[in-house]
């Protein structure tokens, strides 16, 4: 996988290629630049899986990314860094942006539930609050059911095995075993895929017990 790009207003920095393993950031691959813009990294990928982009570390912002083998491009300026990123080449990535763009919806709703309810709450008004409570818990399960939908209907996208084990995780495992059916064999045995295997067979047996 080669990841390139542009990084506006970047004069001298170090710029970090990262992955995750056991809940911790391992550097992959890194670029220190000094008075160019431009950046080149890359790392030997087997299935695609997510990467992070980091701006000296101390820092702590990251660009997150679906990393896939071929050519990524990632356009960012430093000065915003990770807010209006441009990610292109990565098929996964784009299906990612349509499901974050999808979801967002639900959760801005959630949102202004929470706040209506709390608005409810201070003005003692228990009936107003009761039915903002029931609103927020059906949108919070249409949520659970699109997301699902969502993955069902993208079986040869690693990234459906991303979805369920990072927002359906605490989902009915029925749902979660569904997903991982309807998967296709090659995402199956990719790293998310592995992952969601793992899970499932874990969920399963801690109820038999």
């Amino acid at each position: 996988m080669i990841v390139q790009g542009q990084m506006k207003g970047l004069k001298k920095g170090t710029l970090y290629l990262q992955k995750l393993r056991d809940s911790s950031f391992i550097t992959v691959d890194s670029i220190s630049l000094l008075g160019g813009e431009k950046f080149t990294l890359s790392d030997n990928i087997e299935t695609p899986e997510m990467y992070y982009l980091t701006f000296d570390t101390k820092i702590g912002k990251k660009i997150m990314f679906f990393g896939e083998e071929g050519t990524i491009t990632v356009n960012d300026d430093v000065s915003n860094f990770g807010v209006s990123t441009k990610i292109e080449g990565s098929k996964n990535q784009k299906i990612l942006d349509e499901y974050r763009s999808l979801t967002s919806k639900f959760q801005n709703k959630q949102l202004d539930l929470f706040k209506a309810n709390l608005e409810a709450k201070l003005k003692k008004d228990v009936k107003k609050s009761d039915s903002l409570v029931k609103a927020s818990e059906n949108n919070f399960r249409k949520r659970y059911l699109f997301s699902a939908n969502f993955a069902l209907t993208r079986p040869d996208a690693e990234v459906s095995a991303y979805i369920a084990i990072t927002d359906l995780a605490d989902a009915n495992i029925k749902i979660l075993d569904t997903i991982n059916n309807s998967l296709t064999s090659r995402v199956k045995n990719s790293f998310y895929g592995k992952k969601l295997n793992d899970f499932i067979k874990g969920a399963k047996k801690a109820e038999q017990n």
